[in-house]
């Protein structure tokens, strides 16, 4: 995949298409881009697209946005921009991307990178064809904790692994009075349903890590078959609420547990990423529940828990002083500096965005989830 740089000093000039909550945050992040110390690439928000005219009145405050309009062509016909951002159902994941990829702009996609496996294939060989700069978001890894517990999992120091944990809770549809949205009909969300929703945030870090499971034992679960349609009446809800995966990997030679959570119905939890691997002689443990704290696993004559207090050390430095901690915008933030600096060829040994691959490995995941939980056994994903 190719990389591109800017004419010196000219900034990167991104669209939105999709101005609801994410297009939102995204917008916020630039504005504050400044924060970021001695960065090398400048960025700016250049026009938006949502069809909701509501919506694009909340960008009429951005000072850098030119354009805003309901046709997401118009957006992509403009010569002065540069990079896309898609916050759209998954249902318009594949023919949005490919019109981004066509119109030759480089896309920052959102997750699960389409529908299903085959639309995600399709959305990445095109992007391959045209050689355009493409990666899905991904914003927890991000976090100082995941980042320490993402380098020491792969450091070698922690022995012949024994276990790794990984999921992504909610507990949003524990209220059946909830009313219905899109993310809860199949024909928007896809057959994988919270997999979609939720899959790559789990499965980013061990894919990165080269842990790709070789089978796949899945316990799916549909809590509430219907929702207020809020109509008065009530509408379907036909997409999986709960996924506990217990898949195999081949990690150092031998074949390691990892366990796969994504809940929309998790009592008490309200937004927890969570990541965990044990080995023999050492562990590590993080959870945004904990959002500074990072627990380690040593074993000496005795075995204990280390407990270490984090600060705002981000991949990317900033203005904020250490002693802080960061939070879901600042996560957002340096998203986008990975997705910027590796675009411009200058992520070096940093941690890197989301890559198509990993999006279609997880999709993999997904799809086998579904073949065992529908044969009751075990399943491998494809490729």
């Amino acid at each position: 995949m190719s990389t591109r740089s800017q004419e010196a000093g000219a900034p990167v000039r991104v669209g939105i298409i999709g101005g609801g909550l994410m297009g939102r945050e995204m917008a916020s992040v630039f504005g504050r881009w400044f924060a970021l110390d001695n960065f090398p690439v400048r960025v700016e928000l250049h026009a938006v697209c949502d069809l909701q005219p509501a919506l694009l009145e909340w960008f009429r405050q951005v000072p850098t946005v030119r354009l805003l309009t309901t046709d997401h062509r118009e957006l992509l016909g403009s010569d002065r921009v540069d990079v896309v951002y898609v916050a759209v159902p998954h249902h318009l994941h594949q023919a949005v991307y490919l019109d981004v990829l066509r119109a030759g702009k480089d896309l920052l996609a959102e997750k699960p990178f389409g529908i299903d496996r085959d639309a995600a294939v399709a959305v990445r060989d095109e992007a391959r064809r045209l050689g355009r700069f493409v990666r899905v978001s991904s914003e927890f890894p991000f976090l100082p904790g995941a980042q320490r517990a993402y380098e020491l999992a792969r450091s070698g120091q922690l022995g012949r692994l024994l276990g790794v944990k990984a999921a992504f809770l909610h507990s949003s549809d524990l209220d059946p009075r909830k009313p219905i949205n899109w993310k809860r009909q199949t024909k928007y969300c896809g057959s994988a349903g919270v997999m979609n929703d939720l899959g790559l945030h789990v499965t980013h870090l061990p894919l990165r890590l080269g842990w790709k499971p070789a089978s796949v034992y899945a316990q799916l679960q549909k809590i509430y078959l219907s929702r207020p349609d809020g109509k008065g009446g009530f509408s379907a809800c036909d997409t999986w609420d709960n996924a506990a995966l217990h898949t195999t990997a081949t990690i150092g030679g031998e074949a390691v547990p990892m366990t796969l959570e994504m809940k929309r119905m998790a009592p008490t939890e309200t937004n927890t990423w969570t990541f965990e691997v044990l080995g023999t002689d050492r562990g590590v443990r993080f959870s945004t529940k904990e959002p500074k704290t990072l627990w380690c696993y040593r074993r000496d004559q005795e075995q204990w828990w280390e407990r270490t207090d984090l600060g705002f050390q981000t991949p990317f430095k900033t203005i904020t002083g250490a002693i802080f901690e960061p939070g879901f915008p600042d996560l957002l933030m340096q998203m986008w500096a990975a997705y910027l600096a590796e675009r411009a060829g200058l992520l070096g040994e940093r941690f890197g965005c989301a890559t198509m691959e990993e999006a279609v490995a997880s999709h993999a995941i997904s799809e086998a989830a579904l073949r065992s939980h529908a044969s009751g056994g075990v399943a491998a994903p494809a490729g």
